[in-house]
């Protein structure tokens, strides 16, 4: 009959007409991006009232009520889409957070899979965009441009089992493994349009385990290899991001060739450093370069054929009869979820591989599809380190009570004791410790959470305490509050087989004001930290 607009469009956007042959893939992605939204929100109930409760570091309510004075009442919401505009309390972001954990862990059993995944997004969302310096990641992008492509992906009904009789529509297919190809090309594209010469004169990797976010105890010992393995990961790095993750366009043995490579590659960067669910995402969505009938090929033989046996038992099932006024509705609903989700994906489609397109110039592509997106982080430009640490500084908050004895407080996760071993804690994300690295890096005056945590130390907030793994001042809160710098390095192996170290760090001084609380109340600047210029 030849080619029609029509067909075409049902055969992209369709599931009736969808990829049969990524069922199985289908399935374990879905499961695995379960896990990760529950990492998400397990690790926010321990630490989301300290980072944005009434009492937190950076206040929800406080910076909706600044939106809401600058927008109007509509432009607001689409401007920072989130559920606690309603409330910002404490109970309010309990329930975010456990409506998440619950949602996340159906979505595993499977049970209402687009159900569940709406939930999960739209807690997250909530979270995202009320946040503010804590949700500043890339990470956070990815999971929730995932998270909306999956909602097309996931098969309809609440037992659907591997949903063969609503296999992935090709589009929402392509758009995941989209999203992974771009989180490494344009990641690798970003290492040489920064100019950063360590990636050019191959230098990037040599302190790269020391200097990352929350370093590993895997990562120490890799650190202590020799010049030319980290000059060979740089230059695989590369061949890995620029090159071979091309190969998702090429033939299928090409493609299972490619998942066979990066997969072993991401379980290397997991293990050695803490980049919370990031790495978890991109391994799930690898996933979906394999098919069904080599995914089948390993699965034990008594499985294999229970899974046979389901998909040629539902894919031959008879679809139920929806009898009277609604089988007449049944065509004009599907044609408008069709319609829906065309647009939407293809809205998706267009913002992503514009912002793939300014990644090398600034085309003049109309950029209002993509401003109206960005608020809800579903389409997003990507660059994993474009330009590499040289140094690794740590903040610490130390109190005292005279002004004399200085006490730091004990961070869960950051280094701090040289002889604590660097742990692994991914997926969980601690956005605090995360973020006092990025503040490091800068003045006190671009990240207001050192001195908002100094004036909640004041005070004893039990909620910014629970960031820390413990209070020094239990009795009362000290009368000074002070943070300090200093830089850390990874100790030699020599090093620590002679003193059983796993860091050495030297004091660089005052990072942000010393605070003191006055005998009414108030609270004053006792001493302000000096300039101090870093490489």
């Amino acid at each position: 009959m030849g080619w029609a607009p029509a067909s075409a469009i049902r055969r992209l956007f369709d599931g009736q007409s969808g990829a049969t042959n990524h069922l199985v893939p289908r399935w374990l992605v879905l499961r695995a991006l379960g896990l990760i939204y529950f990492s998400a929100f397990f690790s926010l109930i321990f630490q989301i009232r300290g980072l944005i409760g009434p009492a937190g570091i950076l206040p929800a309510e406080s910076y909706l009520q600044s939106v809401a004075r600058s927008l109007g009442p509509w432009t607001r919401v689409w401007y920072a889409p989130s559920v606690l505009w309603w409330s910002g309390g404490p109970i309010v972001l309990n329930v975010l957070c456990w409506m998440g954990m619950a949602a996340s862990l159906l979505l595993v059993l499977n049970l209402w899979p687009r159900g569940m995944l709406l939930i999960c997004f739209v807690c997250f969302l909530s979270f995202v965009s009320a946040a503010q310096d804590f949700s500043g990641y890339q990470s956070d992008g990815m999971l929730l441009e995932a998270g909306a492509i999956a909602f097309f992906f996931a098969p309809s009904g609440s037992r659907p089992g591997l949903g063969q009789t609503h296999p992935p529509s090709r589009a929402s297919l392509f758009l995941l493994q989209w999203e992974w190809f771009r989180i490494y090309f344009e990641s690798g594209v970003v290492k040489i349009l920064s100019g950063d010469p360590e990636w050019r004169h191959f230098t990037a990797m040599d302190e790269y385990y020391q200097n990352g976010p929350l370093p590993t105890w895997i990562g120490w010992y890799v650190q202590q290899l020799p010049h030319w393995f980290h000059a060979s990961t740089v230059y695989a790095t590369l061949a890995l991001e620029l090159g071979l993750v091309w190969m998702l366009f090429l033939p299928r043995r090409w493609r299972i060739v490619c998942f066979f490579i990066v997969t072993p590659w991401q379980i290397g960067v997991i293990l050695t450093a803490n980049y919370t669910f990031l790495n978890y995402l991109v391994l799930a969505l690898g996933v979906l370069l394999l098919d069904d009938r080599f995914v089948m090929q390993l699965l034990p033989a008594n499985l294999k054929k229970r899974v046979a046996r389901n998909v040629s038992g539902e894919a031959n099932a008879p679809s139920a009869q929806i009898e009277g006024w609604r089988e007449s509705l049944r065509p004009k609903w599907s044609a408008l979820k069709l319609s829906v989700s065309s647009m939407l994906l293809v809205w998706i489609f267009y913002a992503t591989t514009a912002e793939l397109v300014w990644t090398f110039v600034r085309a003049p592509l109309p950029a209002s599809p993509v401003t109206a997106l960005e608020p809800f982080r579903i389409a997003n430009q990507y660059g994993l380190f474009a330009v590499m640490t040289r140094s690794r500084y740590e903040i610490e908050f130390q109190g005292s009570p005279d002004g004399q004895n200085w006490v730091a407080y004990p961070f869960r996760y950051k280094p701090q004791d040289l002889n604590r071993p660097p742990g692994i804690y991914a997926p969980y994300q601690p956005r605090f410790d995360w973020n006092l690295w990025f503040a490091s890096l800068g003045s006190w005056r671009e990240y207001p959470i050192v001195p908002n945590t100094e004036l909640r130390l004041l005070s004893n907030d039990k909620d910014v305490l629970a960031l820390f793994a413990g209070n020094p001042f239990p009795q009362e809160p000290p009368r000074r509050i002070r943070a300090v710098l200093w830089q850390y390095w990874f100790t030699s192996m020599a090093e620590k087989r002679a003193t059983g170290m796993w860091w050495r760090r030297q004091l660089l001084g005052l990072y942000a004001p010393t605070l003191e609380r006055e005998p009414d109340g108030t609270i004053a600047v006792i001493e302000w930290p000096a300039v101090r210029s870093r490489e």
